[in-house]
């Protein structure tokens, strides 16, 4: 049984010579290469974002109904988020 399955694909010009680019490069050997990165890729920022809203999210959460006086004003819990985000971004890149 076949392991792998063809697929046609639009992209934009733009994604679509960056694709080339990186094949032509030396990056990647075939165009599928540089998409299953790109997927792979994808994948681990969704599992990093779902490990990250059961464990701070959830816990945090979690605290908050136990003590709600201990919770913070919104423009301060903005910003933690906003750290928090690009620290994500970080690890990604």
């Amino acid at each position: 049984m076949r392991s792998t399955q063809q697929l046609s694909i639009t992209l934009p010009v733009e994604m679509a010579n960056l694709v080339k680019q990186r094949v032509a490069n030396g990056d990647y050997v075939s165009e599928s290469e540089v998409i299953r990165e790109g997927l792979r890729a994808l994948q681990e920022r969704e599992n990093a974002v779902e490990h990250w809203l059961r464990t701070e999210v959830a816990a945090t959460y979690d605290a908050h109904k136990a003590d709600p006086t201990k919770a913070l004003p919104i423009d301060e819990a903005w910003k933690r988020l906003e750290a928090r985000m690009d620290e994500i971004d970080r690890e990604e890149d």
